[in-house]
């Protein structure tokens, strides 16, 4: 006897598990005490998109912070091996305005107050030139750890510099992320390790699409050439990055440090290093006595989803806070939470120069959607938004006060506040920060002015794209 199956009770019984499973995640969810943006987003997703929302929240959603991808008591014990030269020396002391500030970032983040002598590079083609100089004098060890790290032209190239050096007996270690380079083939990273030279993913996946672990990114971007000279700041090893995309360059910063400055930068890299590694890479040899000391003081925040603090976030409510004259802040995505934007109207009711800066077009249509639907609030507070029409502008950070400068890889975005493991610099030094000043002005000059009266005048389907694009903000 032939079995029918009645096809639209099967739907509708499907259709139902999916409510229940959805309703006992949201109960989950907001048990969870997450962000209420994130959590109404997730409730969104999880009731209006059926089924397809159960397996976003299932690889994208699922909370797992307090598995602790580090164990704090390594994390720590790491810690203070890797910075005990940094405490051989005594730094100028913070600048008063900022003292807060550098407080702050010491007890939440163990940044370490230090001199250093640093050099802003305004262009990844620069930066490049720069990375490739001090890796052909690197003489100890090489360690890179970088978002993005393509296999193409000048991805090869990169490579190919290190093979040499590690046949010369430097040592070399690479940590990429694995969401970053999905697409890269391992064997494109075999040639170093066959060379002598090691190589890690970060959060290895292999589904990057299917994996809980796309959700934590090591977005860091770090060079440290023999404890000596590092390099911060938001490049990626790509082509497009020095050749640009859609005819228009690609804007970004990197900083290179010199001086005591640099031990943050290597701290930072041989924690992550003994995370996907597990060897403890440590001892003087990896923190010389610099021969360059510097005028500028900065500390290297490390920030990351599973500690207890949301350093890139509370960091910028801090920095808006204390600006008094003006603040100027690059930003590819803008995403932010509630304090962030409240501290950015803030400022600018309170009349200081708050200037913000963002693609016209990034290379995230549903980003920029998202991103436009922050600016009315922040345009009726005062806030000057430039749009930058040169290219793709990538560059992170801000400079304030003639005084203070971030330069790192976190966007103004949920993502960089909550999800990916970031690091920034953030700099106290009058000279360099009228470097980062006149850098940011001469990036108006390829801007247009966003005026209030111009983006309340855009058209409805604008409207209904950004605001349906920021429900999903908070998981972009």
């Amino acid at each position: 006897m032939a079995i029918i199956f009645d096809w639209e009770i099967l739907l509708r019984l499907l259709y139902w598990l999916n409510i229940i499973i959805a309703l006992w995640i949201m109960v989950k969810v907001i048990l969870g005490n997450r962000n209420p943006i994130a959590t109404f987003a997730w409730a969104f997703v999880l009731l209006f998109i059926p089924f397809l929302g159960l397996l976003l929240y299932f690889f994208f959603g699922h909370d797992t912070r307090r598995r602790r991808y580090i164990h704090n008591r390594f994390s720590s014990q790491l810690q203070q091996r890797a910075q005990i030269a940094c405490r051989s020396y005594t730094p100028l002391g913070a600048p008063p305005s900022y003292k807060a500030l550098v407080t702050y970032l010491e007890n939440s983040c163990d940044a370490s107050l230090a001199t250093a002598d640093v050099e802003l590079l305004p262009s990844a083609a620069l930066f490049m030139e720069r990375l490739f100089e001090a890796i052909s004098e690197a003489k100890e060890h090489i360690h890179l750890q970088f978002y993005i790290f393509e296999s193409d032209e000048w991805g090869t190239r990169l490579r190919d510099a290190l093979i040499e050096k590690a046949r010369e007996g430097v040592e070399v270690r690479i940590i990429y992320d694995s969401v970053g380079c999905w697409h890269v083939s391992p064997r494109f990273f075999d040639a170093v390790r066959c060379a002598g030279g090691y190589v890690e993913p970060f959060l290895k996946v292999h589904f990057p699409f299917l994996s809980k672990g796309t959700n934590y990114r090591n977005h860091r971007k770090i060079v440290v050439i023999d404890g000596k000279l590092g390099f911060v700041g938001g490049c990626n090893i790509a082509d497009r990055y020095v050749r640009g995309i859609n005819g228009g360059v690609w804007r970004d910063t990197m900083m290179a440090v010199r001086g005591y400055g640099v031990y943050g930068l290597q701290s930072s890299f041989l924690l992550d290093w003994y995370f996907v590694n597990g060897s403890m890479v440590s001892g003087r040899r990896y923190f010389p006595e610099p021969r360059t000391v510097g005028s500028a003081q900065l500390q290297i925040a490390m920030s990351n989803p599973v500690g207890q603090w949301r350093i890139v976030s509370s960091s910028l409510v801090m920095a808006l806070s204390s600006a008094r004259n003006y603040i100027y802040i690059h930003t590819p995505y803008l995403m932010p939470n509630e304090q962030v934007m409240s501290a950015m109207e803030s400022a600018a009711l309170s009349g200081v120069d708050v200037c913000l800066m963002i693609p016209e077009r990034s290379d995230s249509r549903l980003a920029d959607y998202a991103s436009r639907s922050y600016l009315e609030r922040l345009l009726k507070a005062g806030v000057k938004v430039y749009l930058y029409v040169g290219g793709m502008m990538h560059a992170k950070g801000c400079v304030s006060d003639d005084m203070l400068s971030v330069i790192g890889s976190a966007n103004v975005d949920f993502r960089s506040f909550d999800y990916n493991f970031e690091v920034c610099a953030y700099v106290y030094d009058e000279a360099f920060a009228k470097v980062v000043r006149r850098q940011f002005l001469d990036d108006v000059g390829n801007c247009k002015l966003l005026t209030l009266r111009e983006f309340l005048r855009r058209p409805l389907g604008s409207r209904v794209r950004e605001s349906l694009a920021r429900l999903f903000s908070p998981i972009l």
